[in-house]
């Protein structure tokens, strides 16, 4: 992609609106735009980045065996009724009717839908276990949006719901979707801690909400310094295997880690003092294991191995794709601008050209464009004719992590630089080299 060609409303002021870094950094970046209270358009490297994030959670949910599909957003009143959340949701679910006076709402979640669906097609313990999950849009009336897509009233969400014959596959099921999300968060470049949480409308006893910490997070979370220490790293983990994924839930969830609606004072007194910590931090996803609540309210049996019909054991999880942008940006930024993780980057690296009009500036430009683009990888280039000083502003602020600069003096000498967004470090190197080093550092990602 050329910069020239490119459509990318960046802004150099920062907008009056806008109370928290990442939502700030987003306009300026010309990532979004706000439609209505809580409300964004997605331009063009918003939703590049939202693709990148949404493609991360798709191949690690596909790794856990758990089946993509997609549900309407528009959903009947009456299945929500069944269940008994209707009534009992709240004023963030948008309730609505259609030219027939049939009570309707705009999703906030679909346990319903998905359990309708089940009890439809799915009669017999053989088809079990089962998983399936969406990514797609969903609605909460926030009676007060604010932070960009941190607390927006239109959310882009990956929900999923596992359907089980018993207690025991259920919490099995639990700790899958822990290990997968663990793997989720760190491709991304963050370290989203599993915390116990409350469950809310969704109900259930237990749940773990996953917070990146964060100056800007709306929850407050009380914690045990040791588990900043974990990391999940490259395991090579079955799936299938029960006792491995239940070892992985207790490393990783045994040390104290608790939001304030389930903190606990006397248990958070028994960790060492000097590991005794209290931040903010982001929510960015949420796991729960709810038993019968909505197959005995709707009736979603399955023929036991008895023969008798037996309701199903459930959990849901989630994950805010919408939102995870605005954390990453909340955890990976400077004064400058955007700094973002190789694994959900907009453009693997920026190629900036001193002066464009060179012929020989122009054309070694072009030829690091093509010898990238070869390699599988995206790169942004700069080809406008603006001075120096506004191009690295441009890519400082939208953050890619790696930056070519080509210039005359450069050439003549045989040599391009290199920069590093996070680090600031700057290396000459020959073009081939310096395309090298690219490829090199996106094997890994």
């Amino acid at each position: 992609m050329r910069m020239s060609r490119y459509f990318l409303p960046v802004l150099k002021e920062n907008p009056a609106e806008a109370q928290i870094v990442s939502h700030r950094l987003m306009l300026r970046a010309g990532m979004i735009k706000q439609s209505s209270a809580g409300i964004y358009s997605w331009l063009p490297l918003g939703f590049k980045v939202l693709r990148k994030i949404e493609n991360i959670v798709h191949e690690e949910q596909a790794r856990a065996g758990h089946h993509a599909m997609q549900m309407p957003t528009i959903q009947s009143a009456d299945l929500w009724r069944e269940s008994g959340r209707y009534d009992a949701y709240g004023e963030e679910m948008l309730r609505i009717k259609d030219r027939h006076g049939r009570d309707m709402l705009f999703t906030p979640t679909a346990e319903e839908m998905i359990t309708d669906i089940f009890r439809a097609h799915v009669g017999s313990y053989k088809d079990l276990p089962l998983t399936m999950y969406q990514i797609q849009w969903k609605f909460r009336d926030e009676v007060r949006p604010r932070f960009g897509v941190m607390r927006g009233r239109e959310f882009y969400m990956k929900d999923g719901y596992n359907f089980d014959l018993t207690k025991e596959d259920a919490l099995h099921a639990y700790n899958r979707h822990l290990v997968s999300y663990l793997r989720t968060y760190e491709r991304m470049g963050l370290q989203a801690i599993p915390m116990r949480a409350d469950s809310g409308p969704i109900g259930g006893d237990n749940t773990h909400e996953f917070l990146v910490l964060a100056d800007t997070g709306e929850s407050e979370v009380f914690y045990d310094s040791a588990v900043t220490d974990l990391t999940f790293g490259d395991r090579d983990i079955d799936y299938d295997d029960h006792a491995q994924c239940a070892a992985v839930m207790e490393e990783f969830t045994t040390k104290y880690a608790r939001t304030d609606e389930t903190h606990d004072e006397a248990l958070f007194h028994e960790v060492p003092q000097e590991r005794r910590k209290t931040a903010r931090g982001i929510e960015v996803g949420q796991i729960f294991y709810f038993g019968t609540k909505y197959s005995e309210a709707m009736k979603a049996t399955v023929q036991g191995p008895d023969g008798k019909p037996t309701p199903v054991h459930m959990g849901s999880h989630g994950i805010g794709v919408s939102r995870l942008l605005g954390a990453i940006i909340e955890a990976s930024h400077d004064d400058k601008g955007i700094i973002w993780p190789e694994g959900v980057t907009p453009y693997h690296c920026g190629i900036v050209n001193l002066k464009q009009g060179d012929e020989e500036a122009d054309a070694a430009c072009d030829a690091l464009y093509k010898s990238i683009t070869a390699l599988g990888l995206e790169p942004l280039y700069d080809d406008r004719k603006e001075r120096a000083g506004g191009k690295f502003a441009t890519m400082d602020l939208i953050g890619l992590p790696w930056r070519i600069t080509v210039g005359p003096r450069g050439l003549k000498n045989g040599v391009v630089e290199l920069t590093s967004r996070r680090t600031g470090e700057s290396v000459e190197m020959a073009p081939e080299a310096a395309v090298q080093k690219i490829a090199e550092i996106y094997a890994q990602h």
